[in-house]
């Protein structure tokens, strides 16, 4: 191994944008607004509050060169000016941009709008599209009511008689465009959206994509993962569903008489010896996948027993730590893999699940210890990850800083949907 050299550049001070001198009204009120914000900021000769570990390169490299290591330190170079505060016009004293709702709300807004014809080949995508659109929206504080009776028109003719709801009309329906779609109509809320739905097709259909293993395929005669396991758990929770399998499930083969028979040993079955989740037994770890896992198992029961109960939690969080790397202060979703903007939530989402599963009733006095593999696991005190490295991530590196807005994987990618979501 071989030490990397410190930056020896100063370090970047804020940066104020000069008043405009219009005499209109509305210069006048920005011109106030950026002067209350110079009072309340540092002064232009104060150096930012940065942490070291989010601006300066790592000061240990592998010291042999592949194009993984290449490639990683071609990130560190592209992401290193926005988390030192030197892309912005302003910035607060930790050197972070503000979330700029404003812009993203726009973005969001124009998405939800006519694509163009370049998006046709993304027609089995359409639920996910309008989903991740919809829940970013409700994040942001916006009522998105308005989209209610568009969004309902629009699902009709996705749902099959069969049961579930498909990407587009006239193609198979699939757990995941099942998943987006009812989670979407829950967004929009109202009678009208919730009468969409056949519930008595989506219940048969669901117990027609139930194995005898105690997972479920993603679409009749599909590939089965631990997608299929929380989008089926989602999805019947949500919709109070009956928890019995109908007669003609392939599950009944092996002695399953629940929809929920089964499942969390089905997932206990893709934790890898990494400690990460994978797909399905067998294969590589994947963060979205550890978030799937963590998602079942919290409907099944309460987390602090399901978890610990079902997943090696010690080693669980060894992976999940390795996932987020200095200085981006972002995640990758898998080991030797680069960060992106989307496992802000796909990993980031695993944390809250992983401190329930810790801080769970055990953690009061005469409560419940939460147990992994015989052993009582400590309470989480403080925070598991870094947080400040996550948030200057997506504020510095995720943000589009040009009039359009939205999200993006990192700086030099463009701005869509799942970053934002």
């Amino acid at each position: 191994m071989r030490a990397r050299s410190r930056l020896t550049r100063p370090r970047p001070r804020v940066l104020f944008p000069r008043s405009n001198n219009s005499n209109t009204a509305t210069s006048n009120i920005r011109s106030n607004t950026r002067m209350a914000s110079a009072a309340r900021a540092p002064q232009p000769d104060v150096e930012l509050s940065i942490p070291p570990l989010f601006t300066t390169e790592p000061l240990i490299r592998d010291s042999l060169p592949t194009e993984s290591s290449r490639v990683q330190d071609a990130t560190i170079d592209e992401v290193l000016p926005f988390l030192q505060g030197e892309e912005f016009d302003y910035c607060n004293f930790h050197g972070v941009p503000h979330l700029d709702r404003r812009l993203h709300v726009k973005f969001l807004h124009k998405q939800l709008g006519k694509l163009p014809a370049a998006f046709t080949p993304a027609d089995p995508s359409r639920p996910w599209f309008f989903y991740w659109c919809l829940s970013a929206l409700v994040l942001l504080g916006e009522d998105v009511t308005e989209y209610r009776q568009r969004l309902v028109d629009t699902v009709r003719p996705m749902q099959n008689q069969d049961g579930g709801f498909a990407g587009g009309f006239g193609h198979t329906s699939h757990l995941a465009t099942s998943y987006a779609t009812v989670l979407s109509l829950a967004l929009v809320g109202g009678q009208d959206a919730y009468e969409a739905i056949d519930r008595r097709a989506m219940w048969r259909w669901l117990c027609s994509l139930k194995q005898p293993d105690g997972g479920f395929q993603m679409a009749l005669g599909g590939e089965e993962d631990v997608r299929g396991a929380y989008c089926a758990a989602v999805i019947i929770s949500l919709l109070n569903l009956p928890l019995e399998l109908s007669q003609d499930s392939p599950a009944r083969s092996a002695g399953h008489t629940g929809l929920f028979t089964g499942l969390a040993d089905y997932v206990h079955q893709c934790q890898t010896h990494e400690g990460g989740v994978s797909a399905k037994p067998g294969i590589e770890a994947h963060g979205a996948y550890a978030f799937c896992a963590l998602g079942c198992l919290s409907i099944l029961d309460s987390p602090h027993r399901s978890i610990p109960r079902h997943l090696n939690v010690p080693l669980l969080i060894s992976w999940l730590s390795s996932r987020q790397y200095a200085p981006e202060g972002g995640f990758s979703g898998r080991t030797n893999k680069l960060v992106d903007g989307c496992y802000s939530h796909w990993v980031g989402g695993c944390w809250p699940l992983i401190e329930a599963a810790l801080n769970g009733p055990g953690s009061g006095p005469g409560g419940e210890e939460a147990n992994s593999g015989g052993h009582a696991l400590p309470a989480a005190k403080g925070s598991l990850f870094s947080r400040d490295g996550l948030i200057r991530y997506i504020l510095c590196c995720c943000q589009d800083q040009s009039k359009r807005g939205g999200l993006r994987d990192k700086p030099s990618k463009y701005a869509t949907w799942w970053p934002c979501f």
